[in-house]
Parts: structure tokens; sequence; C-alpha cells
């Protein structure tokens, strides 16, 4: 690693790469086929956006409650609960396809697997923080983030080209071979994971309804009333919207576009996507090291983002729109990781997990108009129309990242930056001749 911790938060680092590597790899072998499976199993294009907004459902439905678990009876347990239903659901699928399951089944499963997801959202995150804090170390987090997202990315670069190639056979193989990873990660994590710096508050059961409402309100109440914060969710929400329903338009859309009907295409296209994740990861390792705010990178990714997914449904080239995809990954790596850092850096430890999956609930509400909304539309008009439309809308969190910047919160500024100037500031002078208020205005 390229900063400087005690060796026992270090390998907690590790465990956590571990971990999230293979729960990525299990999740991301279906990504590049999902769509495909459901048209196969029967449902319309309409249908499988409304599938696949009953999974954002899920996520909105459960996230609080999921967090309020994983801030009380621990970081473990909401974890192991993750693998056991996304284990479940991921089965359940297959077995709905082959008995002919209609769009109702399809959706209540995938509430459920909603459910899955959001046990996992705010609890590894929050088992990481708490624990290198517990441990000693009180630096920045973005570089150990910027890593996570690489290594996850490249498990989804392997998991989407594995699910590709795989599905070609059949497409059922890559859900059974993600309910395998996941038991098998569930052997590992509970043999090597414990939670440290967070004390277990067991109480009777009577009591928990009241907890959990406790510790909801107090988590909920923390991250809108948080200006900063409520921002930053907001326009997330906004680009979440687009993304999830443009995560999985662009199967059939660039199938569509290629003029094939070639499985394995859709792998390797999920992969590169991957591919420029990682890509923008490495971009906030290295920025990370140098001054400079938070809000700088949001602004450029966001601008990106959206310009990017415009362009894929204005173009009419396989080509061109795979490169513009790759470009919204780039932009979507950059901001990923550093975003991560900033939620954490004014979030609590009491309230943490519960807050990142208050931020998660307003995405996954975000994501339901975005399937339901873009999916009539592009069932209607086409996957272009789509495209466009959502980039569009997306434009929306680009006035709400400056609003974040205004505030010039300690968050917004990288570990070795200070509140008011960043440190690089104070070597400005001397080269440039400006002053050092006006080199602040520059960051």
């Amino acid at each position: 690693m390229t900063i400087d911790m005690p060796a026992e938060a270090t390998s907690l680092v590790r465990r956590y790469y571990l971990y999230g590597g293979i729960y990525t790899l299990a999740a991301s072998v279906i990504w590049g086929i999902n769509t495909l499976f459901l048209l196969e199993a029967g449902l319309t294009i309409a249908e499988v956006f409304i599938a696949n907004s009953a999974f954002s459902v899920g996520t909105v439905l459960f996230e609080i409650p999921t967090g309020v678990v994983a801030d009380t009876i621990g970081r473990r347990i909401s974890f192991l609960l993750s693998l056991v239903v996304l284990a479940a659901t991921t089965l359940a699928y297959v077995g709905l396809a082959q008995v002919g399951g209609g769009l109702i089944a399809f959706s209540a499963v995938s509430v459920f697997m909603g459910l899955g997801f959001t046990f996992y959202s705010g609890a590894m995150e929050a088992w990481l923080v708490d624990g290198v804090r517990f441990l000693g170390y009180t630096g920045g987090l973005d570089q150990v983030f910027a890593r996570s997202q690489t290594i996850g990315n490249a498990a989804m670069l392997m998991g989407t080209i594995g699910g590709g190639l795989i599905g070609q056979i059949d497409l059922s193989l890559p859900f059974i071979f993600r309910s395998g990873l996941l038991i098998v990660l569930f052997v590992l994590v509970m043999t090597g994971m414990q939670d440290l710096g967070f004390e277990r508050r067991p109480i009777p059961l009577r009591e928990v309804p009241a907890e959990a409402t406790r510790i909801a309100r107090t988590g909920i109440r923390f991250g809108w009333r948080q200006q900063s914060l409520r921002l930053l969710i907001l326009a997330t929400a906004a680009q979440f919207g687009f993304f999830a329903w443009a995560w999985y338009a662009w199967q059939p859309y660039f199938l569509e576009l290629l003029g094939r009907d070639a499985v394995w295409v859709a792998g390797v296209v999920a992969s590169l996507l991957a591919l420029s994740m990682i890509i923008g990861n490495s971009i906030v390792e290295v920025v990370t090291r140098w001054c400079g705010r938070r809000t700088t990178l949001f602004l450029w990714s966001a601008g990106l983002f959206s310009a990017a997914l415009i362009g894929v449904g204005v173009v009419n080239s396989f080509i061109l729109a795979v490169a513009l995809l790759f470009v919204a990954g780039l932009a979507m790596g950059v901001q990923m990781p550093v975003r991560q850092a900033f939620v954490h850096h004014v979030v609590p430890s009491e309230q943490r997990a519960t807050v990142v999956s208050f931020d998660s609930m307003i995405a996954g509400g975000g994501g339901v108009l975005g399937q339901t909304g873009l999916g009539a539309l592009s069932d209607q008009r086409g996957f272009s129309a789509g495209y466009i439309v959502g980039g569009l809308a997306t434009l929306i969190a680009i006035p709400l990242l400056f609003a974040v910047r205004k505030r010039n919160d300690g968050a917004d500024f990288f570990v070795g930056t200070d509140h008011e100037v960043a440190v690089c500031v104070q070597g400005l002078p001397a080269i440039t001749g400006i002053n050092s208020e006006a080199a602040a205005e520059v960051l």
C-alpha cells in the first residue's frame, strides 16, 4: 500500500479487499447477461426494467432496517445475512426461469435480492472504517477506497467476461456459479472476520423495534440535516437513477447496434466498463497524493459522466458507443472512492452503517424512478432516447455539487490540506507571485 498505517490495520484492509473482491466477483458474473436472461425467460423489455426496478425498491425498503442491524447486532452478522439471502434469491431466479415465472414472481424475488445487497452495503464500509480507527490509523481513506474499487472492478472484469462465456452455453449457469461463490465466501467470513472498534449492543427482543426506530431516526436526521451530505446524496440519486437503467439497457442496445446476437459480446463490453473504472480508481490514487479538493473531482467526473452517456444515445455506431461508455465508467471510477471518503469523514461511528444505508436508500429511490420511467420510454421510443433523456437528467447533479463546494467543509479537502487553505498554496506565492487567498480560490 502507498499509505502508512499500523501492520494490524493493513492486515484488516487486506481482508476487506479479499471479501469485497470475492463478493463483487460473485455478483458480477450475471451482470453482463442479466437482461438477456430475463428476456429469454419470457419477459418483455419493459417488464425486464420493471423487474430490475423492483430490485431498487428492495434497496429503498430495506436499506435503513439493515443498516440498523449492522449498527446494533454487528457488521459481521449483517454481511453473513447478505451472503445467505443473495445466494438464495439468485437460485430462485433460476427456478423461476425453469417454471416460466412471470413478471410478478421475478419482481418479488428481485425485491428480496435487493434485501441481500442492503445487508452488505453499509456494513462492510463501517467494518473497515471502525476497524482501522480502532487499530490506530487516523489518516485519509481515499486511497484505501480507491484500491478497493480497483480490486472490485478487476473482479467485475473477470466476472463479466466469465459470465458471458458461461452464459454462451446456458444463461442460467452464471447464476448457479454466483451462488457457489457466495457459499465459499460465507465460510471465509465465518472464520476470518470479527468486529473491531464496534461495541455490539444486545437488547431484549421486546425493545428491538424502539431501538431500531431510535437509531434510524438519528442516522436519517444526521444524514439529511448535514447540508453537504444532503446535497451529495441528492446529486448521486440523480446520477444513479439514470445509471441503474443504463447498466442494464446497454446489453440489448449494444447488440442491436452490433447487429449480432452474441452473448459473449455483452460480457466483453461489461469487462471494458470494469477496466475503465479501474483506470478511474488509479487516477484517484495519483491525485490524492497532491493537494486539492474532493469537489474538484466530483465536478469534472459528473460533467464527463453526463456528456458521455448522452453521447451513447446520439451515436449510431457500436464502436463509438462502447468508447463513450468507457469514458462514463472512467468518470464513475474517479468519483466513487472519493465520495465514500467524503461521507465517512463526516459520519460518526454509532450511525455509520445507518447513514450509509440511508444514502443508498435515496440512490435506490432514484433507481426506481429511472428504471421505470426510462424503461417505458425506451420501450416506446428506443434505447437511444432513453440515453439522451437520462443523460440530460444527470446534469442536475452539477449545481448540487457546486453547492457542496461553496460550503468549504473540512471533508472537501484531502488529507494534507487545511480547511481554509490547501497546504500546497503555501508554496504557490513564491512560484507564481499570487497571494494565498487567490491560490485558495484556484483550488
